[in-house]
């Protein structure tokens, strides 16, 4: 390690050209990561903020939100029964908005909601950051996410639902709520229901229809719920996020590209290595010629990359956050620090395992070959 560092200290625009590379590719996994991080909680963050155990959706709806709606009915039946602690009934559409002060003034300005149905007082209702919970005596009452404040929308509002005579009061805001990439409207679910099922039988016959119910217990017998009820499978959180309209693709995308990034990443730091083990094979001779053993050369060079490739990646998650600080408010951008730090050492590995590769050259220098050479 000594001599790892006093070579760095020697050669220091050598090595900080290969620092520079290491931190821009680290740079680089980290904003992508923090990109498509930043749309899947767009497309999934209300599902995601959601503390449910298991989530009963209609049959053959492939755990897809836009595909199911089953009965209200079996959410109260199933209270206290199957492991059940609670069961929480969830409604969804989408609809257009616009606040009553920009009606009245002639304002063009409407806005797409994702129209989110829940009972006051269930674990799935959100916590609201200023204003007030939804309750039972206000109906009309609603919790809107605190992006729509940027459109015009605050705690005492009216809301316009166009296309109907429905008009809602804003009476709290809620945080990082949204859904299929559109800001979330909390309302009782009475209220999701009478707007829902206004035309005659949208309801398809259901008793209480609603998108789906969210369950909330210890060991829930899932296999015995889709038994006794029927036209009804269950899913589990993970399973239900998955499900989200679009959420799948992008992540995939997004993963796709975060892994030839890497593979890329020890491409590029294997071949950096191995050139510059070539500059440097009448030094290895010499030292092979004293006495240096090949592991003891192998494990100074993987030192080096060790120290470089930390000092890089570091400064290049230091790189991030302030290139985060410049973004624009509204950009789908979300680092989290435990996803940093699982790409940092997973970038850490790689670069290792490249200097390794790199590395093994070393066993093929002849000493009295390599100090005969002229460079």
């Amino acid at each position: 390690m000594f001599l790892a560092i006093k070579e760095m200290k020697h050669s220091k625009t050598r090595f900080g050209m290969i620092g520079a590379i290491i931190m821009l590719i680290a740079w680089l996994v980290f904003i992508l990561s923090g990109l498509g991080n930043g749309l899947s909680s767009l497309a999934a963050a209300t599902m995601k903020n959601m503390d449910g155990d298991l989530f009963i959706y209609e049959e053959g709806s492939e755990g897809t939100m836009m595909k199911t709606k089953v009965s209200g009915a079996i959410a109260d039946d199933m209270e206290g029964k199957y492991g059940v602690k609670e069961a929480a009934k969830f409604g969804q559409s989408t609809i257009i908005v616009q606040n009553e002060t920009e009606a009245a003034a002639n304002a063009k300005e409407k806005d797409d909601v994702a129209f989110i149905g829940v009972e006051p007082g269930k674990f799935i209702e959100p916590t609201v950051v200023k204003g007030q919970q939804l309750n039972s005596d206000e109906p009309l009452g609603v919790l809107i996410d605190e992006s729509l404040q940027e459109k015009g929308y605050d705690i005492g509002d009216t809301i316009i639902v166009k296309s109907s005579n429905l008009k809602l009061k804003v009476l709290g805001l809620t945080e990082g709520e949204t859904f299929n990439h559109l800001p979330t409207v909390f309302v009782n679910i009475d209220t999701w229901q009478s707007y829902a099922f206004s035309a005659p039988g949208s309801d398809n016959g259901l008793e209480s229809p609603v998108t789906m119910i969210a369950l909330q217990g210890n060991s829930i017998e899932g296999n015995k719920i889709e038994k006794n009820y029927d036209s009804i499978e269950t899913f589990t959180k993970s399973e239900a996020v998955m499900g989200m309209p679009g959420y799948k693709e992008e992540s995939a995308t997004i993963y796709m590209m975060l892994a030839f990034l890497f593979v890329i990443s020890a491409v590029i730091i294997a071949v950096f290595f191995y050139v510059f083990i070539l500059q440097k094979t009448q030094q290895f001779g010499v030292m092979k010629a004293i006495g240096a053993s090949n592991r003891f050369i192998k494990n100074s060079i993987i030192s080096q990359v060790f120290v470089l490739s930390l000092g890089s990646i570091i400064a290049g998650i230091a790189l991030t956050y302030l290139t985060a600080l410049a973004f624009p408010e509204g950009m789908p951008f979300n680092l989290d620090f435990k996803m940093v730090l699982l790409y940092g050492i997973i970038l850490l590995i790689v670069s290792v395992l490249g200097s390794v590769i790199s590395a093994r050259q070393v066993t093929k220098i002849d000493p009295l070959t390599a100090i005969g050479r002229v460079e």
